[in-house]
């Protein structure tokens, strides 16, 4: 019995070997592994905003008598954008113009009367008080037209105009919006263990998906000096130039920083990676004919893209399987087909059909 069970295993040996031949070569991807500059990096969100932005409004309540602007133009600070009907402001002013003169003049007579010891010093008092407030009436008059005229209070685009003439207008409402754009601020975050990584001054790029595959350079120009409680996030800031005016604010914006020294690593496509319970393989392709592989345990660093850095394991010049592995065990048979390749771009962009 000991003999049949033997040669039944030698049987079954050949059977397996035989059919192990007879497999068909598989088709595959390869990639020669090659050594690649890597720069770490640290990504964040942030939203973009305006270096001075507003949204104006009248500090009195009135009905809009004028409308000095367009909307979406451009205005130099100081630019007259509202007025509300000024009513008897004006009649107003005159007569409490008309008493601060009086009492101008007749504060310049007692102190002729005063030189020649006709009044007292009491007199001169009383008319020096009211003389001051006098003025101050008038100036506060003067103040009241002033809130029913709103300006430009900076250089900067008007968003769309929000009232009309005619209109009743409540205190506090908003006309319109000014943005000042160039240049404009990136706030954003990033966590605490990321602080010893940045400096104000450190340069940054920027990317907003308005604008695919653009580049905008930035600088840190500020850190919060306290960190959210609840996150652990320090808030930063960026400032971007921005002549032509692409980037406005509300924008969401992806922020990368470049920290520490680049490195040099062994490059793969991510596809190229068989991932299991004990580690990460790949199948590197051997150098006879016909062409077989075998298994690789390699240890992986980080990920860009659509590649994969592997620390060891492997070789610059190793050709190694990039697609097509479910097919494979190791000494498989396989024909290389790279007529459509696997993915391999260290910053790729979503692609909208």
């Amino acid at each position: 019995m000991a003999k049949v069970s033997e040669v039944l295993g030698i049987l079954l040996l050949l059977g397996a070997g035989a059919a192990r031949a007879q497999e068909p070569p598989a088709v595959v991807t390869t990639a020669a592994a090659k050594t690649d500059l890597w720069q770490d990096k640290l990504e964040a969100v942030g939203s973009v905003r305006a270096a001075r932005g507003a949204d104006l409004a009248a500090e009195v309540a009135g009905i809009v008598d004028t409308v000095g602007f367009d909307s979406g133009i451009d205005v130099p600070a100081g630019t007259v954008l509202i007025k509300l009907r000024p009513n008897d402001d004006a009649a107003k002013l005159a007569e409490l113009q008309a008493g601060a003169d009086l009492a101008a003049a007749n504060m310049a007579r007692d102190q002729k009367q005063f030189r020649a010891q006709a009044v007292s010093q009491a007199t001169l008092d009383a008319d020096d008080s009211k003389l001051r407030q006098a003025r101050a009436q008038v100036a506060q008059q003067q103040a009241l037209m002033a809130q029913k005229i709103v300006r430009a209070p900076f250089a900067g685009k008007l968003g769309l105009r929000q009232v009309d003439v005619g209109q009743y207008l409540p205190a506090g409402t908003m006309i319109v919006t000014l943005q000042a754009l160039d240049p404009v601020f990136v706030d954003f975050y990033l966590p605490q263990q990321s602080l010893g990584q940045v400096r104000q001054g450190q340069n940054v790029t920027v990317g907003v998906d308005a604008y695919p595959g653009r580049v905008f350079n930035a600088t840190v120009t500020a850190i919060s000096p306290k960190l959210d409680q609840a996150s652990r996030m320090a808030q930063m800031r960026a400032t971007v130039a921005n002549p032509d005016r692409s980037l406005l604010p509300g924008m969401f914006a992806t922020v990368n920083l470049n920290v520490g020294a680049p490195h040099r690593y062994i490059t793969l496509p991510q596809s190229s990676l068989v991932y299991n319970p004990y580690g990460s393989t790949v199948y590197v392709a051997g150098g006879g004919k016909p062409t077989t592989v075998h298994t690789v345990l390699v240890k992986t660093g980080p990920t860009r893209g659509d590649q994969v850095a592997v620390l060891n394991g492997l070789h610059e010049g190793d050709v190694v399987v990039t697609s097509g592995q479910l097919k494979l065990h190791p000494g498989s048979v396989i024909v290389v087909n790279n007529s459509i390749l696997p993915p391999n771009d260290a910053a790729p962009h979503p692609v909208e059909e």
